[in-house]
């Protein structure tokens, strides 16, 4: 199932090119996002055969004529993988000779919640003077309380999939000063549930700016899976239902500039576009 946000926090499903509103169904508060959609996954399992039944006969607006927004509006925190690919390492040595460990000697970071954006946004840059990367990856959103779950049943707390962008200032500061200025962590286009996805270890992805492929690459090459991730985040601290956990970026990470229109597309999931814009004099 995707469910999306859209239309100032109204609540609808997914099929094909259009989109259902359930709101009513899922006792859904426009005023509070978040909490509703923690209801909701709490209570899916009871929810989601009604869902269904309704979607198949319910009216339907095409998804062209409304506005997408953050499938996850407001979590408690986003927690993010650092160097998670080894190609990626590969990568920032190269360019920028700071990458030494992957993930697994440096664990994660967190990013600001607002920093979030969602579909059709801009990403606003801060600076003139520097340089600012996409960095396109995989998410999900925690589906019910967790702390230390190990990796064989991370899958039990998971309830979806998404798209995110990273965007990062490169420089000396830490990764979460770098990662968290407002507007840097684009998801979307929707949350498809984890029943639907599959596998989410072996999903392929793609980053676009403008029409320049950037990024291709594919989840099984992921050092933490998804399932591993989560155990090492859930080790640390305990994890609430709409948290957001991002996997981390491939190799082909470039920078960005106003003007430009960046697109992340994942197999199984969908595709979403940002605009990039300056901030007072940025680039």
């Amino acid at each position: 199932m995707k469910i999306a946000l859209f239309n100032k926090h109204n609540i609808g499903v997914v099929t094909e090119d259009r989109i259902v509103e359930i709101g009513e169904l899922v006792s859904w508060q426009r005023e509070n996002p978040q909490q509703s959609l923690q209801y909701l996954m709490e209570n899916f399992a009871e929810l989601k055969p009604r869902i269904e039944q309704y979607v198949t006969s319910a009216e339907s607006v095409p998804l062209s004529e409304v506005s997408l927004q953050a499938p996850v509006p407001n979590p408690t925190k986003i927690v993010a993988a650092p160097v998670n690919y080894y190609l990626h390492q590969d990568e920032m040595n190269a360019q920028f000779n700071n990458a030494e460990f992957t993930i697994e000697k440096l664990g994660f970071f967190l990013k600001a919640p607002s920093s979030i954006i969602g579909p059709g946004d801009t990403v606003r840059l801060p600076f003139a003077d520097r340089r600012t990367d996409h960095e396109a990856e995989l998410a999900f959103v925690v589906g019910k309380r967790a702390k230390d779950v190990p990796a064989a049943e991370a899958h039990q707390y998971i309830f979806g999939y998404f798209g995110l962008l990273d965007i990062t200032v490169r420089g000396k500061e830490d990764r979460p000063w770098r990662k968290s200025f407002d507007t840097f962590t684009p998801i979307g286009p929707w949350i498809v549930t984890a029943d639907e996805v599959g596998n989410p270890n072996e999903l392929g992805f793609k980053l676009w700016v403008n029409d320049e492929l950037r990024q291709s690459a594919n989840t099984k090459d992921l050092i933490y899976d998804c399932y591993k991730f989560f155990e090492a985040a859930s080790a640390v601290m305990t994890l609430e239902p709409g948290d957001i956990l991002t996997t981390g970026t491939p190799e082909g990470v470039g920078p960005i500039q106003k003007g430009d229109v960046v697109r992340i597309q994942l197999e199984r999931i969908g595709e979403f576009s940002v605009a990039v814009e300056g901030k007072e004099g940025g680039k």
